[in-house]
């Protein structure tokens, strides 16, 4: 059962002493485990965009099995990470860590629309999808753009580099390039 996730039923246990508990379970300091359940607590614990030396740099995690770390070619650090983010997804962190702060989403998609399901970005394109209201949201060089994503579940981004950058994302019918969605 070591794989199991850590569930704390115990709604008193104090915050620094779950992150030592997890800190030492998954052999990363509690420096490091903190970034991760601020990012997390920030997406809902449904997804988290972090940045810590000790997961590789920068990563990107989703609730469902996605997940990416700068060291990508680094499986066991990925394990080890997934398996972090799977014990902090499911543990039961006191009201002040549950509750992003006000803002905490980024506040540059239309506020009705709540938190995203995903979000992301980075070389100047951000993006943040909406599965119930079936809408993505996507910010290139402060251009903000809204795109009715039809029944397409969006599950995953790619970046292709060069000169423009290009945005595909994937859907459960495989990849959906940006421009084959209805623009709003």
């Amino acid at each position: 059962m070591a794989n199991q996730p850590t569930r704390t039923s115990d709604t008193s246990a104090s915050e620094p002493a779950l992150l030592e508990q997890l800190a030492r379970k998954h052999g990363f300091s509690v420096d490091a485990v903190r970034v991760l359940a601020t990012a997390m607590a920030r997406g809902s614990r449904s997804m988290a965009q972090f940045d810590h030396r000790e997961f590789g740099g920068h990563g990107q995690w989703m609730r469902g099995g996605m997940l990416m770390i700068g060291d990508m070619f680094n499986n066991g650090l990925k394990a080890r990470v997934g398996a972090l983010c799977d014990d902090l997804a499911a543990a039961d962190l006191p009201a002040s860590a549950e509750a992003p702060a006000k803002g905490a989403y980024g506040d540059w998609w239309p506020a009705e629309l709540g938190p995203p399901d995903s979000a992301g970005g980075q070389n100047g394109i951000r993006y943040a999808y909406f599965n119930q209201a079936r809408r993505l949201i996507v910010e290139r060089d402060g251009t903000v753009s809204e795109y009715d994503t039809g029944d397409h579940r969006i599950s995953g981004v790619a970046q292709q580099q060069s000169d423009r950058t290009l945005l595909t994302f994937t859907s459960q019918y495989g990849p959906v390039d940006l421009g084959a969605l209805k623009r709003m």
